[in-house]
């Protein structure tokens, strides 16, 4: 990854029809596209928890390339940003 500068954190749940339809698995391969590391997994209450770092620029090619491909399945989603922690060296999906 780039200068940790340059990075952030962005912690997006989804909300929706998100479990069951293969939301984590089709995340984790967009993500292997993009120069981003954190994790992907569903929660108790039905949604989804994404945690990624990165560049902005990455994180915004990374969650328009999620929304382009699985917006049928989603009808919300719920963004904060902070700085990195730079404690990933990878993506992954977390059960």
């Amino acid at each position: 990854m780039a200068s940790a500068a340059n990075q952030q954190r962005r912690e997006i749940h989804f909300s929706g029809r998100v479990q069951g339809v293969g939301f984590r698995y089709t995340t984790r391969q967009i993500a292997s596209r993009f120069d981003v590391c954190g994790f992907v997994k569903n929660l108790h209450d039905g949604r989804v928890l994404l945690v990624v770092e990165g560049e902005a620029e990455a994180i915004d090619g990374l969650t328009a390339a999620i929304e382009a491909q699985m917006d049928r399945h989603i009808q919300h989603k719920q963004v904060s940003v902070s700085p990195s922690t730079g404690e990933f060296d990878r993506f992954e999906v977390r059960h």
